[in-house]
């Protein structure tokens, strides 16, 4: 056997615009795999400015930092080759690059092939494509160098192994999706049957804003069987040993229900998304309900008691259940609570209105006037503490405007806005079957979901049955099928008429709405851009 090349793959969570940060995480890398004894460090895709980041790539003072701190990590770099993955300038055209960091200095760059413009990602808007193959040897082993996209589609693969290359090693800032694992278990494997190469895949982890990466790390052999795989949602530093064509070492973990991967990215987005802005604590309106309740547990679980606080605004409609239900809750988390009665403002809207209203009867005017002063006051407390208002409509009240504007929606970050309502409750069994005991209370998961506006509320006055409310949107906004598609899956006519009705005319509410973690292939963020004023109307 020939001696192995020992490859360290860094799982980092960089900050996007954190250049010099990155640059010592990038550092403090390289000195754990020279002390591991690695011959090469891969790190994931623009690690250097972070991932995505957007259009502080069109400022020419952002490129020229991130080519001046490139420059000062390479000179630090000796004993080890290691591949950093950045934004290049070269003649006035970008180019999302890696550089191949040798003896204190960049040796060779190589441009990425294949700029995805689809979902998330809209890299055609700021660079341009590479076309040439970046093959080094180590240890006598040919090393090619892709980046993520590449490896999705045939041609760049193609052009390494062309070049000489005996094995992949792959840049990547791939976001998060249910079930994106075995995607890419999948798109490598069609490379490695093109190409024959084995494969070394390193994923940034981390979230940025709605997207979060999942890590996840993972070497595959030139039959495509897998042969190790890294953490998911955590950072690591993993070093691997490659000879004669094949991996030597083998760790794959057990596989992880989809429930534990949301909740770890639902928990991992609260926790970037508040930590790498400065805010110090998290503030959420407790109402008693299953929504509440499970963004309640992600806030505690990402950030500690000690930084979460609740608060329950009760109205003469709401239940002494849901009050129950939440101190109880409340007791068993172990964060802030308090009290606040709404009837006083609820009394004092209605007489200063009362002359504008006359004659005309109540209806949701009132109901969102509820919502309103307990937006209102959290928005008021958020200003005093300097806490964050985590909102807590699901991805079902999204999409049917089941949320009042500036009322449930006013915050600054909106920790389950894509999960549907029926996967909410799949979420919220998951974690109370997690050591430690149930955290949420189940009267809170077994009586029927109201938002307490008025006498003997329920949200299926409203809506259809979540089940089919949760099938139909998934349909026509993740599968764009038109509404006739839905209703020959079997689903009843008036409730996908309907449904598609309240979707379509709510775009101007989502637009106000604030960002939030993104777990499946299409949330409303990023990836759904459709016009607020449209007359178009699908079959």
């Amino acid at each position: 056997m020939k001696t192995p090349l020992s490859v360290a793959v860094a799982q980092l969570d960089c900050v996007v615009g954190d250049i010099s940060g990155n640059a010592r995480r990038i550092l403090d890398a390289v000195a754990r795999a020279k002390a591991a004894g690695a011959d090469v460090l891969l790190t994931p895709e623009l690690a250097l400015c972070g991932y995505p980041p957007e259009d502080l790539l069109l400022r020419p003072a952002f490129l020229d930092a991130c080519a001046e701190e490139l420059d000062a990590l390479a000179a630090q770099v000796q004993g080890i080759t290691v591949l950093v993955g950045y934004p290049a300038e070269r003649a006035g055209e970008r180019f999302n690059a890696a550089a191949v960091i040798q003896d204190g200095r960049v040796a060779r760059t190589y441009f990425k092939h294949r700029l995805p413009n689809y979902e998330v990602f809209d890299e055609e808007r700021y660079f341009e494509p590479g076309h040439d193959a970046c093959v080094f040897e180590l240890k006598g082993v040919r090393v090619g160098v892709n980046i993520c996209a590449d490896v999705w589609e045939s041609g760049a693969a193609d052009v390494a192994r062309g070049a000489g290359a005996e094995l992949l090693l792959v840049l990547n800032a791939s976001p998060f999706h249910m079930y994106k694992q075995g995607l890419r278990y999948e798109v490598l494997r069609e490379r490695i049957a093109d190409t024959g190469l084995p494969v070394v895949y390193c994923n940034l982890v981390g979230g940025q804003d709605e997207l979060v990466f999942d890590g996840g790390s993972f070497a595959l052999d030139r039959d495509g069987s897998l042969a190790w795989q890294g953490a998911s949602f955590a950072e690591e530093l993993a070093v691997l040993r490659f000879a004669d064509g094949a991996w030597l070492d083998r760790g794959v973990p057990e596989a992880r229900p989809v429930e534990a991967d949301v909740y770890d990215a639902l928990v991992l987005g609260v926790r970037d998304y508040l930590g790498k802005n400065g805010f110090p604590g998290a503030l959420i309106g407790l109402s008693g309900g299953v929504d509440s309740a499970l963004t309640l547990a992600i806030a505690v679980d990402a950030l500690g008691a000690d930084k979460v606080r609740a608060v329950m605004m009760a109205s003469p409609y709401t239940a002494q259940m849901s009050l129950d239900d939440s101190r109880e809750m409340v007791r068993r988390i172990g964060v802030r609570y308090d009290e606040i009665a709404i009837a006083p403002a609820m009394q004092t809207f209605a007489d200063m209105l009362a002359p504008q209203f006359a004659g005309l009867p109540e209806d949701t005017t009132e109901e969102n006037l509820q919502s309103r002063i307990r937006g209102m006051l959290l928005m008021a407390l958020s200003n005093k503490t300097g806490a964050i208002v985590l909102t807590t409509g699901n991805k079902s009240e999204m999409a049917t405007g089941y949320a009042t504007l500036y009322g449930d929606m006013a915050g600054g970050f909106a920790v389950i806005k894509d999960i549907y309502k029926t996967f909410v409750y799949r979420l919220c069994a998951w974690r109370n079957a997690q050591p430690g005991g149930p955290v949420i209370p189940d009267n809170i998961l077994t009586r029927p979901p109201s938002a307490e506006l008025k006498p003997d509320q329920c949200d299926q006055d409203s809506l259809p049955p979540y089940e089919v409310l949760d099938a139909i949107i998934a349909a026509y906004m993740e599968e764009d099928l038109s509404p006739r598609e839905i209703v020959a899956r079997g689903y009843p006519q008036a409730d996908v008429r309907r449904a598609v009705a309240m979707l379509r005319r709510n775009e101007y509410k989502r637009r106000q709405a604030p960002p939030g973690v993104r777990v499946t292939q299409r949330g409303f963020g990023k990836d759904w851009r459709y016009p607020i004023t449209s007359r178009y109307r699908d079959a």
